[in-house]
């Protein structure tokens, strides 16, 4: 029921970097990249997940919706809703009418998405590679390799914009040879959101399943 959660906590790992001998361009760059999400209330992206491996010749995509607000986040993907408050959690899963209630542990196997803007102060070496074009705008090519020879993660290439240094993209290998390619399609910054929006309303599912994990 994790799966789709646990595969976007993966992705957002690229953030994380170690605070000696990093590369003082690349982190100028995330630096900037950082206190710019920082800075909004709330905001939501919608985006593409595409997952490819070229020995086993497999090519999957999945779209998605995540709002984001501090710790919290409310994320949609492939018939999953998954709300976070950031204290509880609650995956609805729509073909089983079903709601999955657990407590929300930030560890590092699966890391929240709200942290995915901060985590990149420790646990990866980062590095400037080039400039490139990504839909016809200018960004910054920075990649990042785990300190930690366990992490199933082996490198990490960052797109992010010249101009208002928004992410566009990111790749991350795996060395299973999983590459999974995220891609931003829209942005909406400092979205309104109020007390209600990051908790469970069972109101609001007719005849939900609650299964309390706690």
């Amino acid at each position: 029921m994790k799966k789709y959660l646990a595969l976007l906590a993966l992705s957002v790992s690229f953030m994380s970097a170690a605070s000696a001998q990093q590369d003082p361009k690349a982190g100028k760059i995330l630096d900037q990249m950082s206190a710019k999400y920082q800075a909004m209330k709330a905001f939501r992206a919608n985006f593409t997940q595409t997952l490819e491996n070229d020995a086993t010749k497999v090519k999957e995509n999945l779209s998605g919706d995540i709002l984001v607000s501090g710790q919290k986040f409310r994320l949609k993907i492939s018939g999953q809703e998954v709300i976070n408050n950031g204290q509880t959690v609650w995956t609805y899963m729509k073909s089983e009418n079903e709601v999955n209630i657990s407590d929300f542990e930030a560890d590092e196997q699966e890391i929240s998405p709200s942290q995915i803007y901060t985590l990149y102060k420790k646990g990866y070496k980062y590095s400037y590679v080039q400039e490139a074009k990504e839909g016809g705008e200018a960004v910054d090519v920075i990649e990042l390799s785990p300190e930690d020879r366990n992490n199933p993660v082996f490198k990490v290439r960052l797109k992010v914009s010249k101009v208002d240094k928004s992410v566009k993209s990111w790749q991350m290998f795996k060395k299973n040879g999983n590459r999974y390619t995220f891609k931003i399609n829209k942005f909406t910054p400092n979205v309104p959101v109020d007390a209600t929006t990051f908790n469970f309303d069972k109101a609001k599912y007719k005849g939900v399943k609650v299964i309390d994990l706690r």
